[in-house]
């Protein structure tokens, strides 16, 4: 039995008119009438009573029509969800990110993405920075937002957001008098810092300082960026933290700007080298779009 086949049925069988039948379906009669044939061959039965003067739906006939309408039906909706599948209109995306993302303008492109593709959900996966890397190379996530690019075969890095680093200090802090601070200013300072082990981000401020000439004295040590503005305001030290994230509890301390630093907090979206599945690709197009538009800076 072939699609065609029945097509060309439940045209008949709504024209009811050979010659009406086969001008709608632009073939000429013969191929109809033969292929009408073989699907009655096939069933075993009549679809069709033929005289004459008319042509009518025979009971048999009847009874199959709503199922070839189904099967068709069915093949239409299968060819439209591949169509969407194919341009990206239709699956899911898997992002990795770290928790201090969900503090820029990462939720709100999530919402305007999934206005524009309501068929694609977007999966977020919170993990360490340091889980990202093997992630995306098994394939667990298609996009993965860190704060720093990587030279890592098989991956490749795109900037999203510039974000520069600010010095995050308790409000009565001497250093809270200038208006910009230098790196070296901090070489006696009490810093609250991510962990080097799970943060690449904490790993270039401990760079940055010994390039300026010391080794950064840590006092406290957590696992995710905002938790140093919350550390810094309860007066344990001061943070060197991305612009983004310096807006949280602003009100409890005192921000200043980083001079003499090439140290930043930048957002990149790594993904894998290669052909990607196509709604991860639109994914990756409307947020480098949106990036592009929503500089961290304008909020």
């Amino acid at each position: 039995m072939e699609m065609r086949q029945l097509r060309y049925f439940t045209v008949l069988a709504e024209e009811l008119s050979f010659t009406r039948a086969a001008h709608k379906l632009h073939v000429s009669q013969p191929p109809l009438s033969f292929q009408i044939a073989s699907l009655e061959e096939e069933l075993g039965a009549r679809l069709f009573e033929r005289t004459s003067r008319s042509v009518q739906l025979s009971a048999a006939g009847a009874a199959f029509l709503p199922h070839a309408r189904a099967v068709l039906q069915r093949l239409e909706q299968a060819r439209t969800q591949v169509r969407q599948v194919a341009q990206g209109f239709e699956g899911s995306v898997h992002m990795g990110l770290a928790g201090s993302h969900f503090w820029g303008p990462l939720p709100r492109f999530i919402t305007a993405f999934r206005q524009s593709r309501p068929k694609v959900d977007v999966v977020l996966h919170e993990m360490m920075p340091a889980d990202h890397l093997q992630a995306l190379h098994d394939g667990a996530v298609d996009i993965s937002l860190m704060r720093s690019p990587t030279e890592h075969p098989g991956l490749q890095a795109q900037l999203l957001w510039r974000d520069p680093v600010v010095v995050v200090l308790p409000l009565r802090h001497p250093l809270a008098e200038r208006t910009h601070i230098a790196l070296q200013d901090l070489q006696t300072e009490a810093l609250v810092m991510l962990r080097p082990a799970s943060s690449v981000y904490a790993q270039k401020v401990f760079d940055a300082c010994v390039a300026a000439g010391f080794v950064p004295r840590v006092v406290q040590q957590v696992i995710e960026a905002p938790a140093m503005v919350t550390l810094v305001a309860a007066g344990l030290g001061v943070a060197l933290v991305p612009a983004s994230l310096a807006n949280i509890h602003s009100h409890e301390v005192v921000l200043r700007p980083l001079t003499d630093s090439t140290l930043n907090g930048d957002v990149h979206a790594l993904t894998r080298t290669g052909a990607a599945q196509p709604a991860a690709t639109e994914c990756l197009q409307a947020l480098l779009h949106w990036a592009q538009s929503h500089p961290l800076n304008a909020g």
